[in-house]
């Protein structure tokens, strides 16, 4: 379907670029996401998707909002304190777009929910705080073939890749789950950075859908923002890795 007035106009600077254009954009229209975890790095990756224009949304978070959430978490506001973060999260986008459709999913992600909800999305970001929760989406995406970004953030520094699963190196070839570190007390981070490393992932998900440029495959992004540091490293697919591995 054509976009009507008001999409032209909104989405006018899309339109503008040749990768994308009304083609691309009624594409992204048409596209699904879903977001795991609505927190720092949920917060931009998910304010960009909708002003991108992607059609459905899912966000997933069993949390709700504290107070200690708003020195970085941009979806929530004050008056969100104790309420569901996918709750709050949906008053905002709905705020900027009326006409986006979100799929809220107060609850984890599990081994037994995770076939029938990833089955729904093209690509899945995963936002999440934990190793466990990283893990998890990892393996949950392989067995779906979906492909993926993952991120992480801690204090000053950030990293994003993305996974094609079966194709490229996933992040259990990087990050090797038998080497998870035990729990310790959290450490920051500096309330802008996921915003940077969140925008990125949105990116990569718009990146995905319109199969435009080159997207962070095989390749671990990092960010060190105390010296403004960026680096791209090179990772390569483990033959033996328990997930995507050859058995």
């Amino acid at each position: 379907m054509p976009l009507n007035d008001k999409q032209q106009e909104r989405y006018a600077r899309h339109l503008t670029l040749k990768e994308i254009g009304e083609t691309g954009q009624e594409k992204l229209l048409h596209s699904k996401v879903i977001i795991i975890g609505a927190g720092g790095l949920g917060s931009p990756a998910s304010f960009y998707l909708a002003a991108a224009g992607i059609g459905t949304i899912g966000l997933m978070d069993g949390d709700t909002v504290d107070l200690s959430n708003l020195q970085r978490q941009i979806l929530h506001t004050t008056d969100s304190i104790g309420h569901e973060k996918v709750t709050s999260a949906n008053k905002r986008l709905f705020a900027l777009d009326p006409a986006i459709n979100l799929n809220l999913y107060p609850f984890r992600l599990t081994s037994d929910n995770a076939p029938e909800i990833l089955a729904q999305y093209d690509f899945v970001i995963d936002a999440t705080d934990n190793f466990e929760s990283k893990f998890l989406i990892a393996k949950a995406c392989h067995q779906a073939a979906k492909a993926y970004s993952h991120a992480g953030i801690k204090q000053f520094y950030g990293q994003t890749m993305t996974v094609h699963p079966g194709k490229t190196a996933c992040y259990n070839c990087v990050f090797h789950e038998t080497g998870i570190p035990a729990t310790g007390i959290p450490s920051g981070p500096i309330g802008a950075l996921p915003g940077v490393i969140g925008s990125l992932q949105a990116i990569e998900a718009i990146k995905y859908i319109l199969n435009i440029g080159t997207q962070l495959t095989n390749t671990l992004l990092t960010y060190e923002s105390l010296s403004t540091e960026i680096r791209k490293v090179p990772v390569t697919k483990d033959p033996h890795c328990p997930i995507c591995g050859t058995p």
